[in-house]
């Protein structure tokens, strides 16, 4: 677990309400020392981390290579984004890795694989949540597409040149940008830490989310920071031609544990 009195002196008290677990406040700059804590992790446990970070590559090449191969090469910058939408479940097992290693255990790939029968209903039906957050921005970026670019999106070979070097540059990038912050908002408030507590508590889907965004309102300016790194990091891996993807993915799956650890403390005993 991150050490609560690591990082400028101490946490603020926890907060709550009857029916959620108490909800710790803390500095804006928390972010940097998850962080710190995930990259520990990795190198604790590198065959979990970077096989993790590997998939994330491969399934990215696939992807690329699919849509362009079935003509839908507009789809590839929308779908990148959706990434972040969906990554919440794919850290599951990057999850558990950090969680064994926190009980003094040793991650495998067959015990972190494992992990997502633990809960496995309550996992599904946020999952579920997500996947339908994906098909709203898809179905959003559709209409983005049409509305800029009438009924032909732009060929592969001329993606970049008129995406980013059109007269419609501006005003298409301006449009996609709000209106994928406003999802991407709606999502990361109710799971930035809501898929951890599945995994680490017995507890159904709706008081995790409700738990993840009252951590989200408790600690407006940390969670600004996070989601601010979350975005970066993730951009960065895959600007790389997502190579980079094989850092950033197990370093924000890790660093969401203890975020998690960090912000949601134990429930009272009756």
């Amino acid at each position: 677990m991150v050490d609560m009195t690591s990082f400028r002196g101490s946490v603020q008290q926890p907060q709550s309400s009857a029916f959620l677990p108490p909800i710790r406040a803390v500095e804006s700059d928390r972010p940097w020392v998850w962080l710190s804590a995930a990259w520990r992790d990795m190198m604790a446990a590198p065959l979990v981390s970077f096989g993790y970070g590997a998939l994330a590559v491969i399934s990215s090449f696939v992807l690329v290579v699919g849509l362009a191969l079935e003509g839908l090469e507009y789809l590839i910058l929308p779908l990148a984004a959706g990434f972040m939408l969906l990554g919440p479940v794919f850290a599951v097992g990057l999850y558990e890795s950090s969680r064994l290693m926190e009980l003094g255990e040793r991650p495998t790939l067959g015990r972190v694989a494992a992990a997502y029968q633990r809960n496995g209903m309550q996992v599904a039906g946020i999952g579920l949540v997500l996947m339908m957050a994906l098909l709203a921005w898809i179905r959003v970026a559709f209409l983005i597409f049409a509305l800029f670019y009438s009924s032909q999106p732009p060929a592969f070979d001329q993606l970049v040149d008129r995406i980013f070097f059109s007269a419609e540059t501006i005003p298409f990038l301006l449009t996609g940008t709000v209106f994928g912050a406003v999802i991407a908002a709606g999502v990361f408030s109710i799971a930035v830490v809501s898929i951890p507590m599945l995994l680490d508590r017995d507890t159904d889907v709706f008081t995790a989310m409700a738990t993840s965004v009252a951590v989200v309102r408790e600690n407006v300016r940390p969670m600004m920071t996070w989601a601010f790194l979350v975005a970066l990091f993730t951009s960065a891996g895959m600007v790389t031609g997502f190579l980079g993807m094989a850092i950033a993915f197990p370093l924000i799956g890790h660093a969401s544990w203890h975020c998690y650890r960090d912000l949601v403390g134990r429930a009272r005993q009756p």
